[in-house]
C-alpha cells in the first residue's frame, strides 16, 4: 500500500461554508479538523468568491469578468478581477494568521479545468469549452496560477505540507457531451476521456503536491481522474450506484474522499461521528478491503460543499466528520 499525504484518520472538509466572515470561518475549520484543515471558501460574498470565479481568479494573463451574469473572458483586467484577488488575498492572510504554528497537510481548493472551460465564456459567444485551443490556453494558464498559489501559500506556512484539490462538478457533463450551447438547441462536443485526463494532468504535474479530484456527481469518471495521476478522489457515497470501479481505483492505490456526512440535517436535525463512521465501513466492508487499511487510505469528508447549510449545522458535520476518521482508526 503506498503512503498517502495524510496522516491515518483524517478528516476535512470540501471547502465551501455558510456566511461571510472569513475570520470565523477559518477558525471553525482549524478548530473542527486538526488533522487536515483547508483554506476556508465564502460563495455567499459574491462574485469572485463562486466556484468559477474564485477559480477564473487564478488563471495568468486571462482575464475574466461578469457579463450578464456570468463570466466571461475580459480584454483586460477589471473590477471584477481586482475583487477576485482581494476577496483571495483577505482569505490568506487569515489563514496565515490563524495557521501561523500549524505543521502538518493543509488543504488548497479550486475548480479544475473543464469545469472552468465550460462555464466561462468567450468574448465572441459560446463557452470556451467550444474552442480546443482555447482549452488548451486555459488549462497552461490555470496550472502556472495553481503553481504560484501553491508556492504563495508554502512561503506562508512553511511548515504546512500542502495539497490541492481540484473541484470538476462540470466533468461528467463534458464527457458526455451534456453542456448546451446558449441557445439552448444544442450541446457542445463530446471530449473523449483521454483528452480530459491530459488537461487535469498538465495541472497535476504543474503544481508539485498530491492532487485530490473532487465531483459530486453519480457517474464520477474514476478512470479520467486515475489517469490524471492525482492521489486521490473526492465524491458523495450516496450517489455511488456501482461500487466496482471504486474499489479498482482503491486497490490501484487511490486514496478516497469519503463524502459521508450530509449537507442538508437529517429528519431528526442530529448528526455525529458515528453515523458517519458507519456509512464508511459499511462500504469498506461491502469492497472487502482490510479494516485496517480504511483510515490510511479513506478521508472523512461532508457529502459536498456547506455554503447552503446553516452556520450551527455545517460546523456539526464538520465535527462528527473529525469524530468519524477517530473511531475508524480506533478500530
Amino acid at each position: 500500500m503506498p503512503d498517502f499525504p495524510w496522516a491515518a484518520g483524517s478528516a476535512t472538509g470540501i471547502g465551501s461554508l455558510p456566511g461571510t466572515d472569513i475570520a470565523e470561518a477559518q477558525r471553525v475549520v482549524f478548530g473542527e479538523l486538526p488533522t487536515l484543515p483547508h483554506l476556508a471558501e465564502l460563495p455567499a460574498r459574491g462574485p469572485g468568491a463562486d466556484l468559477i470565479g474564485r477559480g477564473a481568479g487564478f488563471l495568468v494573463e486571462l482575464p475574466v469578468q461578469v457579463y450578464t451574469g456570468r463570466w466571461q473572458v475580459a480584454p483586460r483586467p477589471g473590477k471584477d478581477m481586482r475583487r477576485t484577488a482581494d476577496l483571495l488575498e483577505r482569505d490568506l492572510d487569515q489563514l496565515t494568521e490563524q495557521g501561523q504554528n500549524y505543521a502538518g497537510p493543509l488543504k488548497l481548493q479550486s475548480a479544475g479545468p473543464w469545469t472552468l472551460a465550460a462555464n466561462i465564456d468567450r468574448p465572441i459567444g459560446g463557452r470556451l469549452l467550444r474552442d480546443p485551443g482555447a482549452v488548451r490556453d486555459l488549462t497552461d494558464s490555470l496550472a502556472e496560477g495553481l503553481r504560484r498559489h501553491v508556492d504563495e501559500v508554502r512561503k506562508r506556512l512553511p511548515r504546512a505540507e500542502v495539497l490541492l484539490q481540484l473541484d470538476e462538478p462540470s466533468l461528467p457533463a463534458v464527457l458526455a457531451g451534456r453542456i448546451s450551447t446558449e441557445s439552448g438547441f444544442s450541446v457542445y462536443r463530446t471530449i473523449p476521456g483521454p483528452d480530459a485526463a491530459t488537461a487535469l494532468r498538465t495541472v497535476v504535474e504543474a503544481v508539485g503536491v498530491p492532487v485530490i479530484a473532487h465531483c459530486c456527481a453519480a457517474d464520477v469518471p474514476l478512470q479520467v481522474f486515475r489517469d490524471a495521476r492525482v492521489a486521490a478522489v473526492a465524491l458523495d457515497l450516496s450517489l455511488l450506484k456501482d461500487l466496482d470501479p471504486l474499489g479498482e481505483a482503491i486497490e490501484a492505490g487511490l486514496g478516497l474522499f469519503a463524502g459521508a456526512a450530509p449537507t442538508t440535517p437529517p429528519p431528526d436535525g442530529r448528526i455525529n461521528g458515528k453515523m458517519v463512521a458507519d456509512r464508511v465501513s459499511t462500504m469498506w466492508k461491502r469492497l472487502a478491503f482490510p479494516a485496517a487499511q480504511l483510515p490510511q487510505q479513506v478521508v472523512i469528508t461532508p457529502a459536498c460543499g456547506l455554503a447552503g447549510a446553516s452556520p450551527s449545522y455545517a460546523r456539526a458535520v464538520l465535527t462528527a466528520c473529525h469524530e468519524a476518521a477517530r473511531r475508524l482508526a480506533e478500530v
